[in-house]
C-alpha cells in the first residue's frame, strides 16, 4: 500500500443495512448486560458516534464485522433504535487479509481502556456538585445504588452526603 496516498477509512462512512452484516467468528469480546444497556441508552441519547469496521465480501455482498459486535447487537435488538435509525449502520470498511483483522478486532477491543477509579469518583464528585441527582447520575452513567455510594465515598467529599439521611440498620442495646 503506498503510504502518500492513505485514505483512512473513516472519512468514507457508508450507511449499510443491518440485514447485510453479520458477526465474525473469532471476536473475544463480551461485554456485561448492564454496559449493553447503558451502550443502547448512549446510542439513543446520542446516535451512533462512531461506525462499525467491517469488511465487504464482495461475492456474498456482506459486511463482516471487525469491530463494533455491540452496536450492531443494539440495532438488531432495540426496536426504538432501528427505527429511528431506519434499519441502517454507520460502518467504516478496511481492506485486509483475515488475519490482518483478527489482529485489528484485538486492538480494537484493547484500546479502549478502562476507567481510573480516582478519576471516575472525581467525575461523580462534579456532577453532585453541579446539581446532578443520584438517579440522573446512575442512569446515565450507567452505574447501580452501590458502585455510585463507593464512588462518592473515595472521593472523601462530605458534601456529596449532605442531602441524605443515615441511620443505623439495627439498634443495639449497649
Amino acid at each position: 500500500m503506498n503510504k502518500s496516498v492513505f485514505q483512512s477509512p473513516v472519512y468514507n462512512i457508508i450507511a449499510v443495512p443491518v440485514e447485510k452484516i453479520r458477526a465474525n467468528a473469532y471476536n473475544p469480546n463480551v461485554t456485561m448486560p448492564p454496559e449493553i444497556k447503558l451502550l443502547e441508552l448512549s446510542i439513543w441519547e446520542d446516535g451512533y458516534t462512531m461506525p462499525c469496521v467491517c469488511y465487504h465480501i464482495e461475492d456474498e455482498d456482506i459486511y463482516e464485522l471487525v469491530d463494533g459486535y455491540h452496536r450492531y447487537r443494539v440495532m438488531l435488538t432495540s426496536k426504538r433504535v432501528y427505527e429511528r435509525e431506519k434499519g441502517l449502520l454507520p460502518v467504516s470498511v478496511i481492506r485486509k487479509s483475515l488475519a490482518e483483522r483478527m489482529a485489528s478486532t484485538i486492538r480494537h477491543n484493547r484500546a479502549r481502556g478502562v476507567h481510573k477509579i480516582e478519576l471516575m469518583s472525581k467525575l461523580v464528585g462534579d456532577l453532585c456538585k453541579s446539581g446532578m441527582s443520584d438517579a440522573w447520575i446512575r442512569r446515565n452513567l450507567g452505574m447501580d445504588k452501590d458502585e455510585l455510594l463507593r464512588l462518592k465515598q473515595i472521593s472523601g467529599l462530605a458534601e456529596l452526603f449532605a442531602d441524605k439521611e443515615f441511620s443505623l440498620a439495627k439498634t443495639f442495646p449497649f
